[in-house]
């Protein structure tokens, strides 16, 4: 099977990760800590909004089964695109948006999906769109958060799992 993937910040990873996880074709996630500058982060590093680094889930997908312009439209979905450092009610670099890329090929794809969202906003996006620099996987403890805390915190509406479960590219 030929998979690909995607690195997406898009606020706490927690509700980031499982509302991707409902997606047909979605393979694999994981969260972790993307384009920040100090080596080997951890979680209170990330915190202190001192590393660079930003929330992200890696995205494995199956591209004969969903594209990369599906998961972004689904992707704008879930953030309010024009917020800088801020998603719901969590603030700082860490919670910034951004579509971090392995494959440059996918930049085209990446540009376009941003021009069709920013034709619905007046200010302008907030989404960084940069290759993925590096990528440190998340705690233990963060991997699948809401399915071993289905009560814990998330910034992101319940309806919006739903949704995402019953979302069909086609």
């Amino acid at each position: 099977m030929n998979t690909k993937e995607i690195y997406l910040a898009g606020g706490c990873f927690w509700g980031t990760e499982h509302y991707f996880k409902q997606l047909h074709g979605v393979l694999d996630t994981e969260v972790g800590y993307a384009n920040g500058h100090t080596p080997s982060p951890t979680y209170q590093d990330v915190c202190t909004d001192l590393t660079g680094y930003a929330e992200t889930v890696r995205i494995v997908y199956d591209p004969s089964v969903v594209s990369l312009a599906f998961l972004l439209r689904m992707y704008f979905k879930a953030i309010d695109p024009v917020s800088v450092n801020r998603q719901g009610h969590d603030e700082g670099t860490q919670y910034r948006t951004g579509i971090y890329f392995t494959d440059p090929s996918d930049r085209t794809v990446i540009r376009q999906c941003c021009q069709d969202e920013q034709a619905h906003h007046a200010q302008p996006l907030a989404v960084e769109q940069q290759p993925l620099q590096n990528f440190y996987k998340a705690e233990d403890y963060h991997q699948d958060y809401l399915d071993k805390n289905p009560e814990g915190y998330c910034h992101l509406p319940q309806t919006l799992f739903q949704m995402a479960r019953n979302a069909k590219e086609h």
